[in-house]
C-alpha cells in the first residue's frame, strides 16, 4: 500500500512554467483504482487535495503545496466506428496533442485546429478548450468522471457540461468536486477541415491549395498551418524557445455585454483608432493581447524575473523568477487594464493557493 507515494516532490518540473516549491505528498496515478486509493489516503488524513493533470495551465506557489497532490496519469484511447463519424474515448491522462495528430493522420476532422495546445485530454473539457475558431465543445459527446468525495462514477453529455467561452461545470459550480476520467469525442470521416478564423484561413491557403487537396491531406495542412502560427507566438513547448515557459494566455478574451463596447468607444474617442473585436454569443469579444499592449505591456517587457512574452503578449514567461513576481506582474496589468479601459480581465490558468 502506498507504493507510489512519494514525499517532498518538486512541482515545478510538473509544470510548463516551472515555478512552484515541492508537494508534501505527490501521487501519479496510473489507474482509477489508484486514484480511489490516493483520495482515501488524502480524505483519511484531512489533507488539501489538489489534482494535477499535464501542467500547462496551473501554477503553484513557491511554498509548495502542504497537501497531496494527485497527478491523474490514466493513459490511451480507442477508436471506433459510428457510420460515418469515428467515436474517439481518450483517458484524461493521454498527451492531447498526440490524439489531435492520430486524429488527423486517420482523416478524422473536428480537432484539427486544437493542434499544438500542450497538455492532457482530460483538461480539455474543463475550460472548454478553443483555438483558431474550434472548441472542444464542438466535438464533445460525453465526459466521465469520478467524484472526489463519494467516489462514484458519473457521466455527463455534452449538454449537461455547461460549456460558454472558456468555461464549463468543471471550472464553475462543480470546481473541484470531480477528476475528469475520460472523455468521448465525435469526429469526422473524411471531413473537410474548419478554416473560420482569418489568420489561419490566410495561413493554410499561402503554404497549401487546400481546395484541391483531399480532405485528409487538407486536415494535415491545417495541422501544420497551426503549428505554424503557435510557434511563431511561443505557444508551442519547446526547450530551444525561452518564450514558450509559460502557461500560454493568461488572460481570456473580454466579451463585453450590448452597449459596454459603444461605452469603451465613447470614452476612448475618435483617437484611439479602430478597436479590434471578434464576433461572440452575448456581446462583443475583444483581445485581450489589444488590452494588455494598449495599457503600457508591451512584448518582451521584464520585470525581474519574469515578463511578457516577446512574441505573445498574453504569455506571462518565467525567466527564472518566482511564482510570486509573476502574480505581481499579473496583478499590475490587470490594475492598469482597468484603470485605462474599464475592463476587468480574468485569469485562464489554475493558481493554487
Amino acid at each position: 500500500m502506498y507504493g507510489k507515494l512519494r514525499e517532498n516532490v518538486p512541482l515545478a518540473p510538473h509544470t510548463a512554467i516551472g515555478l512552484g516549491g515541492d508537494a508534501r505528498y505527490f501521487w501519479d496515478c496510473a489507474s482509477e483504482s489508484e486514484l480511489h486509493e490516493a483520495l482515501q489516503f488524502g480524505a483519511a488524513r484531512r489533507l488539501p487535495i489538489q489534482v494535477l493533470a499535464g501542467g500547462s495551465n496551473i501554477i503553484f506557489p513557491d511554498a509548495g503545496y502542504p497537501g497531496l497532490v494527485v497527478k491523474v496519469g490514466l493513459r490511451g484511447a480507442a477508436f471506433q466506428d459510428a457510420g460515418e463519424a469515428v467515436l474517439v474515448r481518450a483517458a484524461a491522462g493521454a498527451d492531447w496533442d498526440a490524439l489531435v495528430r492520430e486524429a488527423v493522420d486517420r482523416g478524422l476532422a473536428g480537432i484539427e485546429c486544437l493542434s499544438g495546445i500542450p497538455g492532457t485530454v482530460g483538461g480539455t473539457p474543463v475550460q472548454n478548450v478553443g483555438a483558431y475558431g474550434q472548441e472542444i465543445a464542438e466535438t464533445l459527446v460525453s465526459v466521465t468522471c469520478l467524484d472526489r468525495a463519494s467516489l462514484e462514477r458519473r457521466d455527463f453529455r455534452a449538454d449537461e457540461c455547461g460549456f460558454a467561452y472558456r468555461q464549463s461545470r468543471f471550472k464553475r459550480e462543480d470546481r473541484d468536486r470531480y477528476i475528469i476520467l475520460e472523455v468521448t469525442l465525435r469526429l469526422r470521416r473524411q471531413g473537410r477541415p474548419s478554416l473560420r478564423y482569418a489568420e489561419l484561413a490566410e495561413e493554410v491557403r499561402r503554404t497549401a491549395p487546400i481546395e484541391a487537396l483531399a480532405p485528409a491531406a487538407a486536415l494535415g495542412a491545417v495541422r501544420a498551418a497551426v503549428l505554424a502560427l503557435r510557434r511563431k507566438k511561443s505557444m508551442v513547448l519547446a526547450a530551444d524557445d525561452p518564450n514558450s515557459r509559460s502557461v500560454g494566455s493568461f488572460f481570456v478574451n473580454p466579451v463585453l455585454p450590448p452597449g459596454a463596447f459603444e461605452a469603451l468607444q465613447g470614452r476612448l474617442g475618435p483617437a484611439a483608432g479602430p478597436i479590434p473585436t471578434f464576433a461572440a454569443d452575448g456581446g462583443v469579444k475583444l483581445p485581450a493581447a489589444w488590452l494588455v499592449e494598449r495599457a503600457g505591456f508591451a512584448k518582451g517587457y521584464r520585470r525581474g524575473g519574469v515578463g511578457i512574452s516577446g512574441n505573445h503578449a498574453l504569455a506571462l514567461v518565467n525567466h527564472g523568477g518566482t511564482t510570486a513576481e509573476l502574480l505581481a506582474l499579473a496583478t499590475s496589468i490587470e490594475r492598469t487594464v482597468y484603470d485605462r479601459f474599464g475592463i476587468r480581465l480574468e485569469r485562464e490558468p489554475v493558481v493554487v493557493e
